[in-house]
């Protein structure tokens, strides 16, 4: 798993903070100096915190688990998606939508809903609809799609969040601790680190910062994943070996957890 330098982190821009008066003191551990009343990040602790988170993801994808990707601030919108999409992860980048996660339930009925009009569509339910109920379905649908597009196919609770911007998402983070769900988090000088499980100390605001971090962990999932997916051939192959030798073989069906 090849991580960002040094260099990469600094031209970047991970290492700006926030101004000194913005800050959060439980951030000062991973405070590298001030520079006209800005803070800067020590990139150092950047990188081996980052090094952990990273590892954290391609473990969660080897194991066949879902991470569930949050930034709704605009700059870092659609990067998230883009990434999310990339690695099939789930994804909220519009709002946060209050009991997400702890009335998972009532989400998974509206998501249902939007599906429903989907289906109408296709199966010519459709067709023998009024202009007016047309109408209505189609604005529904677009108000649900909006907000529950990228977890249409979330059919459970995620194994882990990635937040960008903890302070801004902190509905989010209450709902992860409330369940006890594992975040990794980029953590601005002006957040509490101790609100997440993996904070990743890094410049939360700049496009370039969140696009550096966000392939990080995004690579390291595809890492995750491809090792899985050798694994599993791995087993393929062994099996039918020993099948050929008239070694018996046990199928047992591998508890994966999709959504």
């Amino acid at each position: 798993m090849e991580l960002p330098t040094y260099q990469d982190l600094l031209d970047a821009g991970v290492h700006f903070g926030h101004l000194r008066k913005k800050w959060n003191p439980h951030m000062a551990p991973y405070i590298f100096m001030e520079r006209n009343g800005i803070h800067i990040i020590d990139l150092n602790k950047t990188q081996r915190m980052l090094d952990e988170a990273a590892r954290v993801a391609r473990q969660l994808a080897f194991s066949g688990r879902k991470i569930l990707f949050v930034a709704t601030k605009k700059q870092a919108r659609e990067i998230v998606e883009a990434e999310a999409k990339r690695v099939n992860m789930p994804y909220v980048t519009e709002r946060w939508l209050g009991g997400m996660l702890t009335n998972f339930a009532t989400v998974r009925k509206s998501i249902k809903t939007m599906k429903n009009i989907e289906k109408m569509r296709t199966d010519g339910t459709w067709e023998r609809l009024n202009k007016k109920e047309r109408l209505m379905l189609s604005r529904e649908q677009a108000k649900l799609e909006k907000v529950l597009g990228g977890i249409a196919d979330l059919s459970r609770l995620p194994s882990a969040l990635f937040i960008v911007d903890i302070k801004k998402e902190h509905i989010a983070v209450a709902e992860a601790q409330n369940l006890a769900i594992p975040t990794i988090a980029m953590v601005d000088t002006n957040s509490n680190p101790n609100q997440v499980d993996f904070p990743v100390p890094a410049n939360d605001d700049a496009t370039k910062s969140i696009q550096l971090i966000m392939r990080t962990i995004t690579d390291a999932i595809i890492e995750g994943t491809e090792e899985r997916k050798r694994k599993r051939e791995d087993e393929k192959v062994k099996k039918e070996a020993d099948r050929q030798r008239g070694v018996e073989v046990v199928d047992t069906k591998e508890e994966e957890e999709e959504g």
